[in-house]
């Protein structure tokens, strides 16, 4: 049996911002290494 735990965060305004500060930069940092990818594949064939 597998067990699973749940936390609500509750952060304050400035980890809040933190949280979301690092969210947009991971996203931005899969999307520009996916976009290399795609372009390496495009060139390479």
């Amino acid at each position: 049996m597998m067990k699973s735990y749940k936390f609500k965060l509750e952060p304050n305004q400035a980890q809040a911002y933190q949280i979301e500060t690092t969210l947009n930069l991971c996203c931005w940092l899969y999307n520009t290494a996916l976009e290399q990818r795609k372009f390496a594949y495009e060139k390479r064939g």
